[in-house]
Parts: structure tokens; C-alpha cells; sequence
């Protein structure tokens, strides 16, 4: 870790990220390669900057930049016009990686969702992941990661969780707030009624969106 908190590089990570640079030039051939380059050292740092075991960065740095990507592309026009919601905490570790989780399930490709952190915790909740796969929803591969500008421009609406001030505001967009308690620390048992009032509120975020949830 240099001074400045920028991760150093190695040369196998160098490579590494090369290798995802072209798969998602293949992917977004209207993008510059160089511009993809960027979008995906930038994604690394990030994470790697949080991250006490390397070992999964390359893959979530993927991940996230697809997701950049994605948002971008939906920015300028290259991705139909579905609803796109984005969910935001402070960890990105329990209550807007639950909210993904049931959007995701429900909405079932009719509606796009991300999530992000204002202070991205070092992975999600596990009583969060274990109340969610009683539900038959697994977020077990979700990772906490930042709110990023694509992401916050792409999406139509903008779901704040406990994050106040410190959560993003971009002007023209639809903004809620919805007070729920904090998962962190807490046991599976003190989760579940925190997990059915996300459950709820998604199902009436996408009525309100005029996405019939399955």
C-alpha cells in the first residue's frame, strides 16, 4: 500500500487486468480500449484498497466494472429504458444488499438494480446472507463496493438507507429515504424483521414502477 492509500500493482496483477480490460472491450466495443482500461484500474483500486485478502479482487474488479460500464452505457443512450434503481447505505453490507437481493428476485430482469456504500464495509453481513437464503435468495457472492458516478447518473431512482448526508444527491432524480435499523452486529434472529421490511418496500417500489414482481 503506497502513502497515498493507492494500492501498488503487481506485475501479475498488471496482467491480470489487461486480461479484463479485453474481455470487456469485447463486450463494450463502442468504448475506447483505453477508456475501459482506466474504468478498470480505478474499480481495482478501489476494492483492493478496502481488501485484507486479494485473492477475490480480480474478480470483483470485473464485476464492478462491468457494472460501471453498464451504467454508462445506459447514460448515452445504449440501454433500453428499464427501470434502474440503485440502493445505497454506509457498509453496503446488510440492508441495501438485501434490497438488491429482493429486487433482483422479484423484478426477474424486468428492472435493473445496484447497490453501493457511502463507507464500504470489508464484506456482507453473513446473519444478512443467512436470513436471506431462508428466503431462497443467496447474496453470499455480494461484495460491498462504492456508489460510483455512472452508477448514480444511470439510475432513475435513488433508495437511501441510513447514510444521511454522506449518500450522494444528483440533481432530477427520484430520491427515497427508508428508515430501517442497522443490521450490523446483529443476529440472524434481530435480522428477519428487518429482511421482510425490505422485502416489502421493494415490492412497493416496483408497483410504483409499474414492474410486476413474480
Amino acid at each position: 500500500m503506497t502513502t497515498d492509500q493507492t494500492p501498488t500493482i503487481s506485475v501479475h496483477f498488471e496482467a491480470v487486468l489487461a486480461d479484463i480490460t479485453d474481455r470487456l472491450h469485447n463486450e463494450f466495443a463502442g468504448l475506447a480500449h483505453d477508456f475501459i482500461a482506466g474504468i478498470v484500474r480505478s474499480s481495482y483500486e478501489e476494492l483492493a484498497s478496502r481488501a485484507t485478502v486479494t485473492t477475490f479482487v480480480p474478480a470483483l474488479t470485473e464485476r464492478f466494472a462491468r457494472e460501471r460500464l453498464v451504467a454508462l452505457d445506459k447514460v448515452e443512450g445504449g440501454m433500453s429504458t428499464i427501470p434502474t434503481v440503485l440502493f445505497l447505505c454506509i457498509h453496503n453490507a446488510g440492508r441495501s444488499q438485501m434490497a438488491l437481493g429482493f429486487f433482483e428476485h422479484h423484478a426477474a430482469g424486468r428492472a435493473v438494480a445496484w447497490s453501493g456504500g457511502s463507507e464500504p464495509g470489508e464484506k456482507v453481513n453473513p446473519a444478512a446472507v443467512e436470513a436471506m437464503a431462508e428466503r431462497g435468495i443467496d447474496i453470499s457472492g455480494a461484495y460491498p463496493k462504492p456508489w460510483t458516478t455512472e452508477i448514480l447518473r444511470a439510475a432513475d431512482v435513488v433508495v437511501t438507507m441510513g447514510c444521511g448526508d454522506t449518500c450522494p444527491y444528483y440533481p432530477g432524480k427520484r430520491y427515497e429515504d427508508w428508515v430501517l435499523e442497522d443490521p450490523a452486529g446483529q443476529g440472524v434472529d434481530a435480522v428477519r424483521p428487518i429482511r421482510d421490511e425490505v422485502e416489502r418496500r421493494v415490492l412497493e417500489l416496483l408497483a410504483s414502477l409499474g414492474v410486476a414482481a413474480t
